[in-house]
């Protein structure tokens, strides 16, 4: 598989509240903490491509109700040139963030292609729009803005809405159970799997039933959303939102494996890492350990769409 990746660093923290007053959020330094950790060298990826973000503020737009939301959408319109090139050359694309908002430059890209399935697969839903968000933050909206949810502005940019069909959309691994929190998503068509249910239908079954999906509605294939703070907090406590408990590695590393065994996969994106909080790269060596190790043994059937 490594011939035909290549890696794309989306360093944005637009979608993310400033952790404390007057300092942005350290996420945008996720790329190069990670090739200093040599994820960028295990990967031996064919090429590799950076898109600097526009600079961080904490201006919220008053038509959309999302923090930074115009400087989103042009980075987002800029990721969408980018993927498609990549993805038209048949490589394999592995996107560094940044925060979760990288995911509707990339979802745009995908809806621009063709109709695409999305693995979604966070400690959070990420599934509210402004009236429910308690930061304007487009990093906890990013779920329900690729969906439709949310306004014109950010939802139909080329007039592509949604950038996916509820339907074809698979959240797995929430850990967040309050009740007005989740009420949102279990209104929706998505397919919903939060961390209870996984555990009880099994990573097997769950990841058998997505791909089951894809060939039933004849799509061109998946996406993969990783926002890190859906493992354990106790190995990758470096996210902006920690919570209790999580995915352990064998299951995460098993999820990935599943996934990126199939040849619907079209590329995946790794978000919310903050180097800034992890001072000595502990956590980040173990990830790098865990996730190259994972990529480097698994097989790539075919690639390109």
């Amino acid at each position: 598989m490594k011939d035909h990746i290549c890696i794309l660093e989306f360093p944005s923290n637009l979608g993310l509240k400033e952790p404390f007053a007057g300092h942005e959020p350290g996420v945008k330094k996720l790329p190069d903490f990670l090739r200093t950790h040599h994820f960028h060298s295990s990967l031996k990826a064919s090429s590799v491509i950076k898109l600097a973000p526009p600079g961080y503020s904490m201006d919220l737009d008053e038509i959309s109700g999302v923090r930074n939301a115009g400087e989103i959408i042009k980075y987002a319109k800029e990721q969408s040139v980018i993927l498609q090139k990549v993805l038209s050359e048949n490589k394999f694309p592995m996107i560094i963030g940044g925060d979760c908002s990288i995911l509707i430059g990339n979802s745009l890209a995908l809806k621009e292609m063709g109709e695409f399935a999305l693995f979604f697969l966070d400690g959070h839903t990420d599934f509210m729009w402004p009236s429910l968000s308690q930061t304007g933050g487009a990093s906890g909206m990013d779920l329900a803005i690729v969906t439709g949810y949310g306004h014109d502005k950010l939802t139909n940019i080329n007039g592509q809405k949604p950038y996916f069909e509820e339907q074809n959309v698979w959240c797995v691994g929430n850990r967040d159970y309050e009740e007005w929190y989740v009420k949102a998503i279990e209104d929706s068509d998505i397919n919903y799997t939060d961390l209870k249910l996984l555990r009880k239908i099994g990573i097997e079954q769950t990841i058998s039933d997505f791909l089951q999906m894809i060939k039933d509605r004849n799509l061109k294939g998946f996406w993969i959303h990783i926002d890190v703070d859906v493992l354990n907090d106790q190995i990758m406590p470096a996210v902006d939102s920690r919570q209790p408990n999580g995915l352990e590695y064998h299951q995460f590393n098993k999820i990935l494996n599943l996934l990126l065994s199939d040849h619907h996969a079209r590329g995946l994106e790794i978000t919310i890492l903050d180097p800034e909080l992890d001072p000595t790269g502990i956590y980040t060596k173990n990830f790098v350990a865990n996730f190259c190790s994972t990529v480097n043994s698994t097989p790539i059937s075919n690639i390109g769409i």
